[in-house]
């Protein structure tokens, strides 16, 4: 892992991000604004579903994905 490899986060945990999970708070944000935590696979679901509780989580997308539709 170098200084540019993306880490989940989740609190104390340094592994690499695999996901990307993609927010947003309908009470401070516009609808389309998309906020990003990253994600382990670990994490992936314990993060998600901190979010969906709270009605955040928008998509959860591999990283790859979601770096390949931002660089089009």
């Amino acid at each position: 892992m170098s200084d540019e490899t993306p880490i989940c986060s989740a609190k104390g945990c340094r592994a690499a991000a695999v996901w990307v999970l993609a927010w947003n708070n309908p009470k401070i944000h516009t609808p389309e604004r998309r906020k990003t935590w990253l994600a382990c696979e670990e994490h992936r679901d314990h993060l998600s579903q901190f979010l969906g509780v709270r009605g955040f989580l928008k998509d959860v997308v591999l990283l790859g994905e979601w770096e390949a539709r931002e660089g089009a």
